[in-house]
C-alpha cells in the first residue's frame, strides 16, 4: 500500500510539474501570439506605407514627365530664337555690306557729279 501511495504521490508531483510546464507553455504561446499580432500590424502598416509611396512615386513620375516635356519645349523655343537671331545677324551683316557698297557707289557718283559739274562749268565758260 505504501508503494501505491508513493506512486500516487509521484504521479501527483509529475502532474503538478506537467501543469506548471503547461502553464509556462501557454504563457509562452500567449506572448508569441502577441508578438505575431504586433508583427502583422507592422506588416499591414508597412504595406499601406508602401502603397502610399508607390502612389507618390507615380505622381512625381508624371510631374517629372510633364516638367521634362516643358523643358524640351523651352529648349526648342530657345533654339528657334537662336536660329532667328543668327538669321537676323546675317541679314544685318548683308545690309551693312550693301550699305558700304552703296556708300562707295554714292561717293563715286558724287565725284563723277563734281567732275561733270566742273566740266559743265568749263563748257559754259568756254561758250561765253
Amino acid at each position: 500500500m505504501e508503494a501505491i501511495k508513493k506512486k500516487v504521490q509521484a504521479m501527483k508531483v509529475e502532474k503538478d510539474n506537467l501543469c506548471d510546464r503547461l502553464d509556462a507553455q501557454e504563457l509562452s504561446m500567449k506572448d508569441a501570439r502577441i508578438r505575431q499580432n504586433k508583427t502583422e500590424e507592422e506588416v499591414n502598416e508597412l504595406s499601406n506605407k508602401l502603397k502610399t509611396l508607390e502612389v507618390e512615386v507615380d505622381v512625381f513620375g508624371e510631374k517629372l514627365a510633364v516638367a521634362e516635356m516643358k523643358q524640351h519645349e523651352k529648349e526648342a523655343a530657345v533654339q528657334a530664337a537662336e536660329a532667328e537671331f543668327n538669321r537676323l545677324n546675317r541679314r544685318v551683316q548683308e545690309l551693312e555690306e550693301d550699305l558700304e557698297t552703296t556708300e562707295t557707289k554714292c561717293q563715286i557718283a558724287v565725284v563723277k557729279l563734281d567732275k561733270a559739274a566742273t566740266t559743265a562749268d568749263d563748257s559754259d565758260r568756254m561758250a561765253k
